[in-house]
């Protein structure tokens, strides 16, 4: 599913214009996207968790020339399925 999906899909379901659809779609990614930036995690009850992780330096090998690097710290964003969502799937 793209967002182009999403937004056909509520554009279907709510009646509102496409533009309008899209609008809200963008919205939402966009406050989504701005409280994992601020390092805050988002619950969405019946959904899921998006996390913020840190992951420290670590060793690895370059695959061309197998010469050890060291990767750097960084920033990952992970997310953890509710127990309702995962029992959804699960049918």
């Amino acid at each position: 599913m793209t967002k182009a999906d999403i937004v056909a899909e509520v554009y279907e379901k709510i009646g509102l214009s496409k533009k309008e659809a899209a609008e809200i779609v963008e919205l939402v990614l966009d406050m989504i996207k701005g409280t994992l930036q601020r390092g805050e995690t988002v619950k969405i009850v019946g959904f899921g968790n998006f996390v913020v992780r840190k992951k420290g330096p670590r060793k690895g090998r370059n695959p061309k020339t197998g010469e050890e690097i060291e990767i750097t710290p960084r920033k990952v964003v992970t997310f953890k399925p509710s127990m309702v969502f995962k029992g959804f799937v699960d049918r």
